[in-house]
């Protein structure tokens, strides 16, 4: 009996030694990574990043003038409305979702506060708050058909874009234009253009620029201690690095011209906003997870109608801030939507790194994309190419931002399987 025991623990001995042997000597499977998903999770927005320092130096070398002072302000200038509306198409886009509509909302609150405040003798800030509301109230509309009926997003905003550009023929009457001279909303990017004074101009984005990598700083610890996946630590580094030394950058070529404008403040106040809803609120979590996959969102028990109807609520609401800072700009609000206009939001967004298929992306992302296309935009026009060109210029950078996040998210696909 003794001697079967000894030779049962003798066996299981000599089992257990070969299993902790073949466990030392013959590490897990690593599925190898492909040059996509260095890319894109490594890397992050570098390559984002290095593509827009590629467009500035060309411009910047083939004319000197690009990078000046005024007229990098007036890159910025232009920029401003464009970013505020890529703000809001960014969370349609992180569902998985599109919005067609942002452009002809926009303008049509626009048109409202016009008409209120120089028809009617409103004061700028009932106006303003009727037109955020009207904003709020379109999204409602698009959320209840997408989230409730169920109809796709496409159609759904496609005809609401068809309907607002009819309303806004209609509320204009004969006039095409509707001039605006409420000195409040002038105030916001007007004529003269308001700016920060050199204090707040250089203080408020750089204590920004810090928060964002105190906060990156913090989540890499957090979830390192955690034991959860995090970013490596060299691109933590140059994430951070890159950040600061960006924001710094452009507040150094502002301040050398006339300062940092009262827009871009708006702008970046607001993807601050945006950022820390979606990175530190469950409210910005379960939009990722719902993108990311809406069965197992709504079995995790999410309430996936509300998160989309909440979302498109919120996209409607940003086109009427972006449309409001933009009438400011131009002094006027005009019936007819801009041809490019929405093809720029989309485009800002997705050449910025936002996928089309949600569930991934930045609102950071923004920042780069609106930057490549008004960069694109200003440096053609100072080369004096047409408008043909340009919008072939950017409908080619769209497409090859497009096919790379298709054939990314396809890699991934693939290495995650083990094919």
């Amino acid at each position: 009996m003794s001697d079967t025991v000894e030779k049962h623990g003798a066996d299981a001995s000599t089992e257990q030694t070969q299993v902790a042997a073949s466990t030392v000597e013959v590490p897990s499977y690593q599925p190898r990574q492909t040059i996509g998903q260095m890319l894109r999770n490594d890397l992050g927005f570098l390559p984002v990043l290095l593509t827009l320092i590629l467009i500035v130096a060309f411009f910047q070398i083939l004319n000197p003038i690009f990078l000046q002072g005024e007229n990098f302000t007036n890159i910025l200038l232009q920029s401003a409305s464009l970013g505020i509306y890529s703000s809001g198409i960014v969370l349609v886009l992180l569902l998985g979702e599109i919005d067609l509509s942002v452009a002809a909302v926009g303008t049509l609150c626009a048109v409202v506060m016009a008409i209120l405040t120089e028809r009617h003798g409103w004061s700028a800030g009932p106006a303003i708050l009727i037109a955020l509301l009207i904003g709020a109230g379109a999204g409602l509309l698009n959320g209840i058909f997408v989230a409730i009926l169920r109809i796709p997003s496409f159609i759904v905003t496609l005809a609401f874009f068809i309907v607002y550009s009819g309303l806004l023929l209609f509320l204009l009457g004969s006039q095409t234009t509707q001039s605006v001279g409420d000195p409040f909303i002038l105030s916001l990017a007007g004529t003269p253009v308001s700016y920060f004074t050199d204090v707040l101009g250089v203080g408020l984005p750089t204590l920004a620029v810090l928060a964002y990598v105190a906060s990156l700083v913090y989540d890499y610890f957090t979830r390192k201690k955690a034991g959860l996946r995090t970013m490596s630590m060299t691109r933590l580094i140059v994430q951070s690095v890159v950040a600061i030394a960006i924001v710094e950058v452009v507040v150094v070529l502002l301040e050398n011209y006339q300062g940092v404008p009262y827009s871009m403040g708006i702008l970046f106040g607001l993807i601050l906003l945006l950022w820390l809803v979606l990175t530190k609120t469950s409210f910005g979590r379960h939009i990722y997870a719902v993108g990311g996959n809406a069965e197992a969102s709504r079995r995790a028990g999410i309430n996936v109608v509300g998160i989309r109807i909440a979302v498109f609520v919120l996209c409607s609401a940003i086109a009427a801030v972006a449309a409001i800072v933009d009438t400011s700009r131009q002094n006027a609000v005009a019936s007819a939507i801009p041809s490019m206009l929405q093809l720029d939001i989309i485009a800002a967004a997705v050449i910025g790194g936002v996928s089309l298929f949600g569930g991934r992306g930045s609102i950071w992302a923004v920042i780069l994309g609106m930057f490549i296309v008004q960069c694109l935009d200003n440096g053609l026009s100072l080369l004096n190419q047409t408008t043909d060109v340009q919008q072939m210029v950017e409908g080619l950078v769209l497409i090859l931002a497009v096919t790379s996040d298709a054939l990314i998210r396809r890699a991934q696909t693939r290495s995650r399987s083990g094919k």
